[in-house]
């Protein structure tokens, strides 16, 4: 871990300021929407835009990097990022706000790559693993410390805005000054979506699913705080427990994962997400039950995506990983665009607790879907399956694919490893 951080200690400070100020735009519009009389449905398209701009950065910022290369395309979308949130308090319009998520969407997609190619090629095979585990964890404690920063100020004026953006300017000058050499980027095939579900369909419907509970949370939770009429420390400590509980269970599910079913994993936890979030429902008007329903939240959402992935892994030969990769991210990205119009929706018409109603009944159908996939195919022994590897939902199609790397060199040294246990699992299409 020392040697990871002797390496890529600029890209991981620069991670950290970048996210700090993405942490604080999703959480500052949720609460500045209430402000300006912005109503659930109107917010959901908001935080909708972000997602489906970044889809569209996945698929076109790698053809950028590949035209005019990594530090040219860092810097221009690093750029927009910083303008986009200033034009946010100067233009507090819902049009306005749709049009800047939806270009900071894109953006954001387009540094990820940057930033997780940049770590990719300064990891080695020994120590991939490690560099993605801590690159999560700078992540969320971005995301943690943004939150904070919103009792810095009044929500309602500019000094919030202008924070996220010197946060983000901030966070491109340890990355551009450091000695690293750029990387060479390559764009990996990807798998079509056909091929993919007639190879995991749980890993293909739970990974739709996770998508728009991934939205829902992360895009959400701020106007849900706000329907509920919580106050901006409120509002900030909620979805920094979401994002802590993100990294409670990360590792003992990992744990679990490379020595159990992984179908009774996925079931089991989307069953808990589920029992959870229903009782949310009923029980959210404490705001210390609310703490711990975001905390337990959060903490069943993040390893589900990542259990995912190992799960489709397991049916994938090692050449065909990184290919899934993108088609397991956009599929994601689909349910992810859709998450917060169907929330906003529920939460106009039925009040601010639909917002766990409708979580609930994500995870309520991805645990009765891999129940239907456990009845449909008798198990069969996986002699080596494919190590669990965490990864962010957000990460772009290049940090999935470091993802997909990771887990191939863990398999490889525990091929070297005579005594890996078996592990039981279903047939081959799953």
């Amino acid at each position: 871990m020392i040697d990871v951080l002797r390496n890529s200690w600029a890209l991981l400070l620069g991670v950290l300021l970048l996210l700090a100020g993405n942490g604080i735009q999703g959480t500052l519009l949720g609460i500045r929407g209430g402000i300006e009389g912005y109503g659930a449905g109107t917010m959901s398209l908001v935080m909708s835009a972000y997602f489906l701009g970044f889809l569209a950065g996945s698929t076109y910022a790698p053809g950028m990097i590949q035209r005019v290369g990594h530090v040219r395309v860092f810097a221009a979308l690093g750029s927009l990022i910083s303008a986009a949130f200033i034009i946010y308090a100067a233009a507090p319009a819902p049009w306005v706000w749709v049009v800047m998520r939806l270009i900071v969407g894109f953006c954001f997609s387009g540094v990820y790559v940057v930033a997780e190619s940049w770590l990719n090629d300064a990891s080695s095979n020994e120590n991939r693993g490690k560099s993605l585990s801590l690159y999560m964890i700078v992540q969320m404690l971005g995301i943690i410390s943004g939150q904070l920063t919103l009792n810095f100020a009044d929500p309602a004026g500019y000094t919030l805005f202008v924070i996220m953006s010197v946060l983000v300017s901030l966070s491109f000058m340890p990355i551009l000054l450091s000695a690293a050499v750029t990387p060479e980027f390559h764009r990996t095939q990807k798998m079509t979506l056909a091929r993919l579900f007639e190879t995991s369909p749980l890993g293909c419907v739970g990974t739709f699913l996770l998508g728009g509970v991934f939205a829902g949370i992360f895009g959400m939770s701020a106007v849900y705080g706000t329907e509920k009429g919580l106050s901006v420390g409120q509002i900030s400590v909620f979805v920094a427990t979401i994002y802590a509980g993100g990294l409670f269970l990360q590792y003992p599910i990992g744990l679990a994962s490379d020595r159990v079913d992984r179908r009774k994993l996925i079931l089991g936890v989307a069953a808990v997400g589920a029992v959870v979030t229903l009782a949310g429902a009923a029980f959210a008007d404490s705001f210390l039950i609310l703490l711990t329903l975001g905390f337990v939240i959060g903490a069943v959402a993040n390893p589900l995506y990542s259990l995912l992935i190992a799960y489709t892994n397991d049916y994938l030969e090692q050449s065909d990983m990184a290919a899934a990769s993108g088609g397991l991210m956009f599929i994601n990205g689909l349910g992810a665009v859709s998450g917060p119009v169907a929330i906003g929706w529920m939460m106009t018409e039925l009040g601010p607790d639909a917002f766990f109603v409708f979580l609930g009944l994500l995870f309520t159908v991805m645990a009765a879907y891999a129940l239907y996939r456990m009845s449909r195919r008798p198990v069969h022994e996986v002699v080596d399956p494919t190590p669990y590897v965490p990864v962010m939902m957000s990460a772009s199609v290049t940090g999935m694919e470091a993802a997909q790397e990771a887990a191939i060199d863990a398999a490889a040294q525990d091929d070297a490893d005579p005594g890996e246990p078996v592990r039981e699992h279903d047939e081959t299409t799953t």
